[in-house]
């Protein structure tokens, strides 16, 4: 019997989740619109949330309206949920009442079910998989980050501690700041993927107004590319988290390292 529910089941995080519980034999229903569920649509919740105790949450849509995790996470404990984990972001802490995610985090600690609430920083994965894998096939990977490092941490490692999370009372009322081992810069990252396949890869800055164009032109709408820009910008200006050793914290070992990621990316042929 299906007692967990993973939003966003097919993307970075939700689909290394879900092999998590089920390698440790947790049942789990992966939501997803394939699946006939909607986010936007709350006609669509109740058959996914029937006889689930447990959800992973995620707002796969930074366009959306910042109300619909909210009225979600509502939904879901009338239906009977009682454990929730919430994918949220690096910076909510410090950001704006006007941030996407602000309201979902207070919705989950107001929800009166048992909470966790993960921040992770840039995903090593960003590398490997979505918008960034074809300028690196490409052999430039064009941002406005400058010098700027931050501690990217690996989708791999969010999964393992939201899988724990969802399982089990150890992280209950926990908000995680996630992080990597150590912060690198954009151009030495590129520069490990191409030593682990023999190309070049350069990183290259670029302004912002250039990289909000650039979104805007592959169909971004203009605030959701400000937004990505501003948090990449954020990095150039030396505003990154430092590492956090969260991650060690959660899982008694450390952050897999971005070059642990870099190999195993390039022995799996990704970037070939």
């Amino acid at each position: 019997m299906t007692n967990t529910l993973i939003l966003g089941g097919t993307g970075k995080t939700g689909s290394r989740v879900a092999r998590h519980l089920k390698d440790g034999g947790h049942p789990a229903r992966v939501a997803s619109r394939t699946g006939g569920f909607d986010l936007g649509d709350a006609t669509t919740w109740a058959s996914a949330l029937d006889g689930v105790t447990a959800a992973y949450v995620v707002e796969p849509d930074l366009r959306a309206s910042g109300d619909r995790i909210p009225r979600f996470v509502a939904a879901a404990v009338s239906a009977g949920v009682r454990r929730l984990v919430l994918l949220s972001a690096g910076g909510v802490g410090e950001a704006g009442e006007g941030h996407p995610l602000k309201a979902a985090e207070q919705a989950v600690r107001e929800s009166g079910a048992e909470w966790t609430i993960l921040r992770p920083d840039w995903f090593a994965q960003n590398f490997g998989e979505g918008p960034w894998l074809p300028e690196i096939l490409a052999g430039t990977l064009s941002l406005p980050t400058g010098d700027g490092r931050t501690p990217f941490v690996d989708a791999g490692d969010i999964a393992e501690i939201a899988a724990s999370a969802l399982t089990g009372s150890r992280h209950d009322g926990r908000t995680y700041q996630l992080t990597g081992p150590r912060a690198l810069g954009f151009g030495e990252a590129v520069d490990l993927i191409g030593q682990a396949t023999g190309r070049v890869v350069r990183h290259v800055d670029v302004a912002p107004e250039v990289h909000i164009g650039q979104l805007v032109a592959n169909g971004v709408p203009p605030g959701v590319a400000q937004l990505l820009t501003g948090i990449l910008v954020a990095i150039r200006d030396g505003a990154a988290p430092a590492p956090t050793g969260d991650v060690e914290r959660a899982l008694g070992r450390p952050a897999r390292s971005f070059e642990d990621y870099v190999t195993e990316t390039a022995a799996a042929g990704v970037w070939t």
